[in-house]
């Protein structure tokens, strides 16, 4: 008898990719996916530690799998990603019903940390090493005929790097995921080709900070100087790739040379997610950004005036320690002078192990509560403005979803878009629409013949 396994994913689109990653893992271990948790042979926890509430969620969906446990005590339960490698030990320690704990530089050889024997102490294995090099993994084709008309099937994530090393003062990843180590070009040029040759018209590369891709560890056998300008322009040549994709960026990395690429690419989205954190330069220097608001608006001017269609859209803290009523101020100043199509926002919380954790001058929850909800508020305002400006236009739509009860889609500025008719087309196929309604955070429109 075969055995299940089921993921539940936590957090990001590293941790999605990761998940998918550990799925193609244990596929060749014999194991295969459910959709079920009850009643699985094995499940995975694959966590994110880059906020209190995700890691919140992990324990006590820990604590109600110890139940289960008592109902299947064949069952494994792993918890991977982040929470995994901050926690380690403490977690067999706290919750003794899980059997495996492991980080984020050692998923690849999950199947081989699989043989415990019941009963058996959990089993932690979470080393980071700085001389890490990520494994060369190509896409198993076979997992794409599973997805063969499905939604999701069409679009996949492509890491190029993994860990960061800018130490913002609040923020756990490079003690998650160690050190910044890129992947070969060509290890990725393959999979890309791979996953496109499969019917993947989407692809999204991901990495901690895509603009320092190659510049901080040495450059891997066979390949000679690069960085992730010219990444992209590898990879948009991939025969059949309809739409590129990146996330996410540091602001203080952001080129020229990337800046071009917007111009220059024509698969490339015109779709930026550039993390601005806050718009005091005061609480920049308290986080560790290296770049001053000045510094930033002077990129989002040269980002426009090489590609006036692109969106886009930021992250923001509120209430970081010492943030004073001034400083969240020229936030709401910034957010007025770059309109952003969206952001996500959040309140501040101490995460283990980082330098903000220990500052003092911590906001009251109270505050922190409204001046988000104040945040929040005008952000809703200004992007369903700007999603006015898109009503009589015309713009291609890659299909996401269609059957009787929906059809939806998403342009290439990442704004998703409903359909009041039932389409002959599928997951992948790319429409032209009018754009007849806008709603704070979605579209309407009607299909025309180009």
């Amino acid at each position: 008898m075969q055995k299940t396994f089921f993921i539940k994913t936590f957090g990001c689109q590293m941790n999605e990719r990761d998940s998918e990653i550990m799925a193609q893992s244990l596929g060749s271990e014999g194991y295969v996916e459910t959709m079920e948790m009850e009643g699985a042979d094995l499940v995975i926890l694959n966590t994110c530690s880059i906020r209190a509430k995700a890691e919140q969620k992990v324990m006590s969906l820990l604590g109600y799998l110890r139940k289960q446990k008592q109902k299947y005590p064949a069952m494994k339960i792993c918890v991977a990603g982040c929470v995994a490698q901050q926690e380690g030990d403490r977690i067999v320690a706290r919750m003794p019903h899980v059997d495996l704990v492991i980080g984020t530089q050692n998923i690849y050889g999950i199947g081989k940390y699989l043989n415990i024997k019941n009963g058996a102490a959990g089993k932690v294995v979470t080393s980071l090493a700085d001389s890490y090099v990520i494994p060369k993994f190509l896409p198993d084709v076979k997992q794409k005929e599973k997805k063969e008309d499905t939604e999701g099937g069409f679009s996949r994530f492509v890491t190029i790097m993994q860990g960061c090393n800018n130490y913002c003062s609040y923020c756990v990843v490079p003690y998650t995921r160690g050190r910044e180590v890129s992947r070969k070009i060509s290890d990725i040029a393959e999979e890309v080709k791979i996953l496109v040759q499969s019917g993947v018209k989407e692809i999204t590369l991901l990495g901690q900070n895509v603009n320092s891709y190659g510049k901080t560890n040495p450059v891997a056998s066979g390949d000679e100087k690069y960085n992730f300008s010219r990444l992209l322009r590898v990879v948009a040549e991939t025969s059949g790739l309809e739409r590129l994709r990146f996330t996410t960026s540091n602001p203080k990395d952001l080129d020229d040379e990337l800046i071009d690429c917007f111009g220059t690419i024509d698969n490339l989205c015109p779709q930026f997610h550039l993390p601005v954190q806050a718009g005091s330069d005061s609480v920049l220097k308290r986080m560790n950004r290296k770049y001053s608001v000045k510094e930033y608006l002077g990129k989002v001017d040269r980002l426009r005036e090489r590609c006036p269609e692109i969106a886009l859209t930021t992250d923001i803290i509120v209430g970081f320690p010492g943030e004073s009523d001034a400083d969240f101020q020229q936030t709401m100043d910034l957010l007025e002078t770059v309109r952003y199509h969206g952001s996500f926002s959040f309140k501040y919380s101490d995460r283990p192990g980082t330098r903000a954790s220990g500052f003092g001058d911590k906001i009251e929850e109270s505050v922190k509560s409204e001046r988000l909800a104040r945040f929040q508020k005008r952000q809703d305002e200004i992007s369903l403005e700007r999603n006015r400006e898109y009503v009589g236009t015309c713009k291609k739509v890659m299909i996401e979803k269609c059957s009787e009860k929906e059809t939806r889609g998403r342009t290439d500025t990442n704004h998703i878009v409903h359909f009041e008719n039932v389409l002959s087309c599928g997951p992948g196929d790319i429409v032209h629409a009018r754009i007849t309604f806008a709603g704070q955070h979605s579209l309407k429109g009607e299909v025309v013949t180009p």
